[in-house]
């Protein structure tokens, strides 16, 4: 499972608004290579369900999540910070053995 924190459950319904999208919009997460620690997150709305799509839903929002991306983020919790020390989505995962410092990628 892929669980979303009310901050984040919120500005995803604040982005979506801002954006005009409809509400329906599902979250698209997915893992891809690169990055300092050489895997990167990856973020965005999307219409689609692939057929290999696994649907997550929580506090109302729908995840999608590939099948190759799931292996790294099975567990994950995604998080949003406004604070002085950062800003934007993050990804709290327990399958990651090493992050960067800025912590758009990991290793597992």
């Amino acid at each position: 499972m892929i669980s979303v924190t009310d901050k984040a459950k919120d500005k995803i319904i604040s982005l979506r608004k801002e954006e005009g999208r409809a509400v329906h919009n599902n979250v698209r997460v997915m893992v891809k290579g690169g990055g300092c620690s050489g895997l990167m997150y990856d973020l965005n709305f999307d219409d689609e369900v692939k057929p290999a799509d696994q649907i997550f839903e929580d506090k109302g929002i729908k995840i999608l999540v590939d099948k190759k991306s799931l292996l790294y983020l099975l567990g994950t919790t995604l998080d949003f910070s406004d604070g002085l020390n950062g800003k934007g989505f993050q990804f709290i995962n327990p399958n990651a053995t090493r992050t960067c410092g800025c912590g758009e990628s990991f290793a597992v």
